[in-house]
């Protein structure tokens, strides 16, 4: 599955180099037909990518498009079950490309046909359509001349020691990828060094023998200013060892008549130069030496020509291999991307969960201090018929409480009741959110069994005010659940519907919302849909409960040593939740005293 990754990031351009994240337009369907349950997928996949180092990488989760079957949720459970938490902290150090070479020499690319011209204009070099012996003659000044598609003017540029034959227009200027290569130095001495993947070994292995071309330092040209210098030294030399020796009055004459240095003066003279590693052929013998500029010139220009000549021709040389090097590039930075998305998903995977206690306080300043220390590990969810959790955690909860809970063939809905804060909407998203870790292939903690839901809606609690047209909105939504499948009598059965609502009431009058949560509660369960529905109306629901439903409750147990709600955010299935304007009032009593809560206080007990 890795290949498909990759494949996916050199499609779409993607690199760990990119300055943010790219938008990628996600043509693929999705079983979540509600923005509600669209953000909560999400916010699953933001809480996961938390762990990547690189912004491009979260794009890798449009390949685990959540609208897939059974047997490619258990091959993505496979390839993450694979995967190994390596010390990732290496991909933080690797910076931007900048390239750090540059050829030391001007490059010229000539031709004599039109269209390879045109194509080598797009090299980012100098290039020139020879049409003349004055063009040819123009190209001395160039350090290396590469000659493509030459026949007329071949044999004056042969003629010409800077001049390179090359075979192809896509030879030329061959540096070009050095150059792009030497943005990877630094880079590469990182990843040369760690531990990584034998997709990512494989590519720099590849580039080895191209960054070796990078290390090969053209030969010293020297400049007329550090003869010069030189110079300075070779008479000094000489003037120092002139001093130690005797001169014969006939040498002197000899030096001062015919412009002769006598033997043993020549040799002082010879030895100083020898001495300085620069060609005797530069200088003019006598004392003090001086400088044939003229022949320093001539020497200057025919060691550069053979000394770029040599690089050039090095270069020409590991022609194939240096063309390979943009594709090995592209291929390393997409095998980055994914190292960092399989480092970041296995780092998530071996987090423990520690769990809280079984009871927590709402109002209060924390959790009990009576916590459970104990550690989940996650696991893989498996399909089932049944929508089933058993100890399960919250992945957004810090010391979540584990949850359990079930709807099966017996009750495949839930009139779920509770305190304000008691966690009913929790559940909703918990639920939701393992779906999701299910269908990308991810484990979650604790068990969870789940149908292969071929549509999820989850209507979130109505945020503000309520209006005729919220009403009338959420009535159109609900109308277009399932639709489709439904025709001439077609149960859910086929392809499975889940439905999360919480507090329907919130958007229509007291008075009706009951009757209202409840005939939705059986229309659905008459379609063969799972169902949870979260409400306060659970007294008035029970009343008149459709077949197939259950009512659940979510409880305040009591109340703490500071007036503080406990409650047990795991549901108690089959029975409502107690009311919690009681406890309240008991707290507000024994917390403020006074005549009115009091009197409140004693008129709830005796009811």
């Amino acid at each position: 599955m890795r290949e498909e990754l990759v494949k996916f990031v050199l499609e779409n351009n993607l690199s760990p180099f990119n300055s943010g994240k790219s938008l990628i337009k996600n043509n693929s369907s999705s079983i979540y037909k509600t923005r509600d349950a669209k953000s909560i997928h999400t916010k699953v996949l933001s809480k996961i990518s938390s762990k990547f180092v690189f912004s491009e990488t979260g794009n890798i989760w449009n390949c685990f498009g959540v609208d897939c079957g059974l047997e490619e949720v258990k091959r993505r459970q496979e390839f993450f079950a694979g995967l190994k938490n390596m010390d990732g902290d290496f991909l933080k150090d690797l910076g931007r490309l900048r390239a750090s070479w540059k050829p030391r020499y001007d490059v010229v690319v000539v031709t004599e046909d039109e269209g390879t011209f045109v194509r080598l204009n797009e090299l980012g070099c100098g290039v020139v359509l020879l049409t003349n012996q004055n063009d040819v003659s123009d190209l001395e000044r160039y350090d290396v001349v590469q000659v493509v598609d030459c026949e007329d003017f071949r044999g004056v540029l042969e003629r010409l020691p800077q001049s390179v034959f090359l075979n192809s227009a896509e030879d030329a200027y061959l540096e070009r990828f050095l150059e792009e290569l030497s943005g990877w130095r630094e880079n590469f001495a990182i990843l040369n060094g760690v531990d990584v993947s034998v997709e990512v070994r494989e590519c720099l292995d590849l580039l080895i023998d191209s960054f070796a071309l990078l290390e090969n330092k053209e030969g010293k040209i020297i400049s007329e200013g550090e003869v010069e210098k030189v110079l300075e030294e070779i008479n000094e030399d000489i003037g120092e060892k002139i001093k130690e020796m005797t001169i014969s009055g006939e040498g002197l004459m000899k030096m001062l008549g015919e412009g002769k240095m006598p033997e043993g003066i020549l040799k002082i003279v010879q030895g100083a130069i020898g001495r300085s590693g620069i060609s005797e052929h530069v200088f003019n013998l006598g004392v003090p030496v001086t400088i044939d500029y003229k022949e320093l010139e001539a020497q200057i220009r025919l060691q550069s020509a053979t000394e770029f000549t040599d690089v050039a021709e090095r270069v020409k040389r590991n022609a194939a291999k240096l063309k390979g090097i943009p594709e090995i590039l592209r291929k390393l930075e997409a095998e980055i991307l994914v190292e960092d998305f399989c480092n970041g998903v296995a780092e998530w995977m071996d987090v423990e969960s520690e769990v809280g206690s079984r009871e927590s306080v709402v109002g209060g300043q924390g959790e009990k201090d009576e916590e459970r220390k104990i550690k989940f590990e996650k696991k893989f969810p498996v399909f089932g018929e049944d929508l089933y959790l058993e100890d399960c955690l919250n992945m957004f909860l810090d010391k979540a409480q584990p949850i359990s809970f079930i709807l099966d063939s017996g009750a495949k809905c839930s009139i779920l009741t509770g305190a304000n804060s008691g966690g009913k909407t929790t559940l909703l998203e918990h639920v939701l959110q393992n779906i999701s870790l299910f269908r990308i292939g991810l484990p979650v903690v604790g068990e969870f069994k789940c149908p292969i839901f071929d549509e999820v809606y989850y209507f979130a609690k109505t945020k503000g005010s309520t209006s005729k047209g919220a009403f009338e909105t959420l009535l159109s939504q609900l109308s277009k659940v399932g639709e489709s499948r439904w025709l001439e009598g077609e149960k859910a059965s086929r392809g499975k519907i889940l439905i999360l609502a919480d507090e329907l009431e919130a958007v229509t009058e007291p008075g009706v919302a009951g009757k209202i949560i409840g005939a939705t509660a059986e229309y659905f369960i008459g379609k063969g849909c799972f169902v949870i529905l979260a409400t306060h109306l659970g007294a008035e629901i029970a009343k008149a409960l459709p077949e197939g439903a259950r009512v659940d409750g979510i409880e305040a147990s009591g109340l703490d040593e500071d007036f503080n709600l406990i409650v047990n955010h795991n549901p108690v299935l089959g029975r409502l939740a107690s009311s919690t304007p009681e406890l309240i009032v008991e707290r507000m009593t024994k917390a403020n005293g006074g005549e009115y809560f009091g009197f409140l206080f004693d008129k709830m007990k005796k009811k």
